[in-house]
């Protein structure tokens, strides 16, 4: 019942910056973790960043240093701040909700938002 809605992506230079947002709503109570993952046509998804109940992230090595995980509570939104973008970078990024519980998991994906950095 948790609705995940992306916004953010577009066209930017490489080098250049954007930030995506997420906003969780519904049945968000039991949500331990949130992240961002991403998927280029003919490449396997994979995790960008997360972001714990607590706070912790967690980073793909190829982002580390140039993206930010971070999270409004109040908001119920996730952001993911991108700098030093790289033609690499671009892909569908899709914001991933998961509740995790000894014997229990549940994930709830958004739509994806594309992100194309190109000169």
């Amino acid at each position: 019942q948790v609705q995940l809605v992306e916004s953010g992506g577009g066209l930017v230079q490489p080098g250049g910056s954007l930030t995506l947002s997420c906003v969780a709503s519904g049945s968000i109570f039991g949500i331990n973790v949130m992240g961002w993952y991403r998927q280029a046509p003919g490449k396997q998804r994979e995790l960008v960043a997360s972001i714990t109940s607590g706070g912790t992230t967690n980073y793909a090595d190829s982002v580390k240093g140039r993206f930010t995980i971070s999270r409004d509570n109040a908001k119920n939104t996730v952001y993911l701040q991108m700098s030093s973008l790289k033609p690499e970078d671009t892909a569908v990024y899709q914001c991933n909700a998961a509740a995790v519980a000894v014997g229990y998991k549940r994930n709830y994906w958004g739509q994806g938002t594309q992100v194309t950095v190109s000169s």
